[in-house]
C-alpha cells in the first residue's frame, strides 16, 4: 500500500472515530449521570435512615440482598427486550420494535404482579431467612412491606427504562431518574422526623414532621418508586418510535422467546452473583467488626468509581445492536475500537483518583481510625485494577447488544465461584488471613474477567457477521 493510500485510511479512521465518540458519549453521559444520582441519594438516604440509631440502619439493611436480587431479575428481562429493540431498529423494522415494546407491556404486568405477591407475601419471613436480629425484625419486616408494594411501578420503571435506552434515548430515564431521587429526599425530610425548628439568619423557623422514623424513610421511597413508574410509562407511550400504544398485549412467542433466549442467562448470570455477593460478606462479616465496617464503607466508596464503566456498557448495549440489525460490520467494529480504549481511559482516571483520595473518601463515612486505613488499603489495591475491570463491562455491554449473553454468565460464574469464593473461603476461613486478602481474591476475579472477555473477543467468536443470526 502506497504512503497516500495509508494516509487516506487513517485520515478516514480518524473522522470515523470522531463521528462516534459524540454518539457514545450522547447515550453514556446521562446514564452516568442517572447513576451519580443515585449514587449520591444513597449516600445521602443512609445518613438519614443512620441519624435514628443503629436498629434503624439494620433494619433497612438487613434484607437489600434480597432488594439486589429481585431488581437484577426483573433488569434481565430488560436486557433480552434491550437486544431485540436495538436490532430491529438498526435494521429499520420499527413496527416490530413497537411490538416488542407492547410485549414490554405485557412483561412489565406479569413481573409487576409476580414480584408483588411474592415479595408481600414472604416479607415477615425474609428477615427471618436473613438471620436478621430477633429484637428488629418486626421493623425489618414492616420496611420490606411498605417498600415493595408498589413493585408494579419499579417493574416498570425497570423495564420501560431499557426499552427506551434500546431505541437510543438515555436522557429520558436519566430525567425521570433525578425526579425519583428529588422525591424521595424531600419526603425523606418530612416523613422521617418530628416538626422540629431551625434557626436561619436569625429567623426561628418550624418545619414540620410527620415522626415515622424508618416507616417515614419506607413511604418516601415507596413514593418515588410510584411517581417513577407513572412517568416512564407516560415517556414511553408519547415515544415517537416506540410507543406500545396500540399495540397487542397479547403474548407473542416469537418476539417473547427471542426476548428469553437473552433474558434467561443473564438473569441465570445475575442471581448467581447476587448469591456470589452474599457469601462474601458473610465470610468477611466473620472477620470481626473493622474488617467489616471497612468493607461496607469501601464497597460504598468504588461504586461511585464504577460509574463511567457502566455508562459506557449502556451506549455499548444500544449500538451494538443498532449495527448488528443494520448488518452494519465496518460500524460495529468502528465501535468496537473507539468503545474499550475510551472505557479504558476514563477506568485510569476513575481508578487513579480512588488511589489518591481513598483515605479522605474513607473518612466520610467513619471517624474509626482502624477502619479508615483498612478501607484505605483494599481502595488502592482495588483502584489499580479498575482499567481491567472496565473492560470486561464494555464488551459484556456489546454482547448483550448482540444477543449473545451465554458467555458472559460462564464467564461471571467462573470468576465468582472459582476466583472469589473459593479463594476468599481459603485465605480468610483456613489460612486465617484478613480482609486484605480478601480483597485480594476480588480483585482476581476481576483480572480473570479481563482475560477470559479479552482472550474470547480476541478470537473473533462475539463477531455474529462470521455467522449471522439475528434476533
Amino acid at each position: 500500500m502506497s504512503r497516500e493510500k495509508l494516509s487516506e485510511k487513517n485520515m478516514s479512521s480518524a473522522v470515523s472515530t470522531r463521528k462516534m465518540l459524540p454518539v457514545i458519549l450522547a447515550l453514556s453521559l446521562p446514564t452516568m449521570l442517572e447513576q451519580l444520582m443515585q449514587t449520591a441519594v444513597q449516600y445521602i438516604d443512609t445518613a438519614m435512615v443512620g441519624s435514628l440509631g443503629t436498629s434503624a440502619t439494620a433494619a433497612v439493611g438487613a434484607t437489600s440482598t434480597v432488594s439486589w436480587l429481585v431488581g437484577s431479575t426483573i433488569s434481565a428481562i430488560g436486557v433480552g427486550f434491550l437486544a431485540f429493540i436495538s436490532q430491529h431498529i438498526g435494521a429499520g423494522e420499527e413496527e416490530s420494535a413497537r411490538k416488542a415494546s407492547g410485549q414490554a407491556v405485557l412483561a412489565v404486568i406479569a413481573a409487576g404482579v409476580f414480584f408483588t405477591l411474592i415479595t408481600t407475601l414472604l416479607s415477615g419471613q425474609i428477615p427471618v431467612w436473613m438471620s436478621v436480629d430477633e429484637n428488629i425484625r418486626d421493623m425489618a419486616a414492616r420496611y420490606f412491606l411498605i417498600l415493595y408494594s408498589p413493585m408494579m411501578f419499579r417493574t416498570a420503571s425497570i423495564i420501560f427504562g431499557t426499552v427506551l435506552r434500546a431505541a437510543g434515548d438515555t436522557k429520558t430515564p436519566m430525567l425521570v431518574g433525578v425526579g425519583v431521587n428529588v422525591i424521595n429526599i424531600v419526603l425523606n425530610f418530612f416523613l422521617i422526623y418530628p416538626t422540629r425548628k431551625f434557626n436561619l439568619f436569625g429567623q426561628a423557623i418550624t418545619v414540620l414532621g410527620a415522626d415515622m422514623g424508618i416507616d417515614g424513610a419506607a413511604i418516601a421511597s415507596a413514593a418515588s418508586y410510584v411517581f417513577g413508574g407513572i412517568m416512564i410509562t407516560v415517556a414511553l407511550f408519547r415515544h415517537k418510535k416506540i410507543s406500545p400504544k396500540n399495540q397487542s398485549l397479547r403474548p407473542d412467542r416469537v418476539i417473547i422467546r427471542a426476548c428469553l433466549k437473552v433474558a434467561i442467562p443473564n438473569m441465570f448470570q445475575r442471581f448467581a452473583t447476587s448469591l456470589g455477593y452474599v457469601v462474601f460478606a458473610s465470610m468477611i462479616n466473620s472477620l470481626g467488626e473493622t474488617s467489616a465496617a471497612a468493607h461496607t464503607i469501601a464497597n460504598t466508596v468504588e461504586s461511585l468509581f464504577y460509574i463511567p464503566g457502566y455508562g459506557m456498557q449502556t451506549a455499548s448495549a444500544a449500538l451494538s445492536g443498532f449495527a448488528y440489525g443494520a448488518k452494519d460490520e465496518i460500524r460495529l467494529k468502528r465501535l468496537v475500537k473507539t468503545i474499550i480504549p475510551l472505557e479504558v481511559l476514563l477506568m485510569i482516571v476513575s481508578g487513579g483518583l480512588l488511589f489518591i483520595f481513598a483515605p479522605q473518601l474513607m473518612s466520610l463515612f467513619s471517624k474509626d481510625g482502624a477502619v479508615i486505613a483498612l478501607g484505605s488499603t483494599v481502595l488502592r489495591m482495588v483502584a489499580v485494577s479498575e482499567p481491567f475491570y472496565g473492560v470486561p463491562i464494555v464488551i459484556e455491554g456489546i454482547l448483550q447488544g448482540l444477543g449473545k449473553t451465554v458467555v458472559p454468565f460462564i464467564f461471571s460464574v467462573m470468576g465468582m465461584w472459582c476466583v472469589r469464593i473459593a479463594g476468599t473461603f481459603v485465605f480468610t476461613q483456613i489460612a486465617a488471613g484478613g480482609l486484605v486478602e480478601a480483597w485480594g481474591c476480588m480483585i482476581g476475579h476481576n483480572l480473570v474477567l479481563f482475560i477470559m472477555f479479552v482472550a474470547y473477543f480476541s478470537s473473533g467468536k462475539w463477531n455474529p457477521f462470521r455467522n449471522p443470526k439475528k434476533i
